[in-house]
């Protein structure tokens, strides 16, 4: 199936057929989703391979996992304007967190899926002033990746 994972033995199959494989130094995972599972979040590096319902192999170093929880504000987002994504991040992955804005597992959903509406749509603007429109792009998705106010606090200072 997966030549690099071909000779080991599956440890775990969960109820939904996800597969792990423990190692010494880390785990691999065997799964056709991917995202929130149970009380974790898988990300797959690079995101752009994955289709869903094809099963992935991922693998995870021991060291890279990190405590998770619903209400703790443990994540931070970075958008990309050139593949037009935006990407969340635990905060033990970041060196520098002293202008980092920190959500917790739910606000950090709501606010990426407002940054790819922002990105990838039109409607939201039409009724806001501007004279550059990807110029309006770009400063409404610093706002929310770099402040705690909502879509519709930011959108107000644009009437």
């Amino acid at each position: 199936m997966f030549k690099e994972i071909s000779d080991l033995k599956i440890s775990y199959k969960s109820q939904s057929g996800s597969q792990y494989i423990f190692t010494d130094k880390g785990l691999y995972r065997i799964s056709n989703h991917w995202g929130r599972v149970a009380n974790c979040h898988w990300r797959l590096v690079p995101l752009a391979e994955f289709k869903s319902q094809h099963n992935i192999v991922g693998y995870a170093n021991w060291a890279d996992f990190y405590s998770n929880d619903d209400t703790s504000k443990l994540f931070f987002i970075e958008a990309n304007f050139e593949t037009q994504e935006a990407n969340f991040y635990h905060k033990l992955s970041s060196n520098n967190q002293q202008n980092l804005v920190f959500r917790n597992a739910k606000d950090t959903a709501k606010t990426i899926r407002t940054i790819k509406e922002v990105l990838t749509e039109t409607d939201w603007a039409k009724y806001l002033k501007y004279d550059d429109f990807e110029s309006l792009r770009k400063e409404v998705v610093n706002e929310l990746v770099n402040s705690e106010k909502s879509f519709l606090q930011i959108k107000k200072n644009y009437l």
